[in-house]
């Protein structure tokens, strides 16, 4: 059955960057991501920021100091570590933050140049996201740069820029 095959896959390709191994590792794995998709589901719907940071710090995610985090914020589910916020960042509801990519149910891609990939995500001091934007893996925020409602951010971003659309451009700097 090809999809056994592909879950096969995508497991061990998860467990290999994670560095397990076996069925010990399997368990492992399978216990960290439900640990992490519990903290996440108690979190997603909270009102409370600071509760919705200490729960997204619990799972692995780095966050600075003073942030504010709006409700239905997701941040990537299986590999939380990989997403780094910095201090004074807003971050509007309904905004989706990912550190990879992966034609899960694809082994025809997988096998022929579109495996899984894992980017770290940095969002660096000082940024606000506008509610319902999407952070793709590999994405780099710059200081106190604004990212419009409803965006979809890739690459890099220079601090002090305003950044609206899909794909997000740059529209105008912020002079301080």
């Amino acid at each position: 059955m090809q999809h056994d095959n592909v879950s096969s896959i995508n497991e061990k390709e998860v467990m290999d960057f994670y560095g397990l191994k076996g069925g010990f590792g399997r368990i492992k794995l399978r216990s960290k991501i439900l640990r992490s998709w519990l903290l996440h589901k108690s979190a997603f719907s909270s009102i409370n920021s600071s509760w919705v940071i200490r729960l997204q710090r619990s799972r692995g995610v780095e966050i600075g100091e003073n942030c504010h985090f709006s409700p239905y914020v997701l941040i990537d589910l299986i590999y939380p570590n990989m997403i780094h916020i910095g201090n004074n960042v807003t971050i509007g509801s309904n905004t989706m933050i990912f550190a990879h990519y992966n034609p899960t149910a694809n082994k025809l891609l997988k096998e022929n140049g579109y495996p899984r990939e894992v980017k770290q995500v940095t969002i660096d001091d000082g940024a606000v996201i506008g509610p319902g934007s999407i952070i793709t893996m590999g994405t780099s925020i710059g200081k106190n740069s604004i990212i419009g409602a409803g965006s979809v951010i890739s690459g890099t971003i220079p601090d002090h820029s305003v950044v609206l659309g899909n794909p997000g451009r740059v529209i105008k700097k912020i002079n301080l």
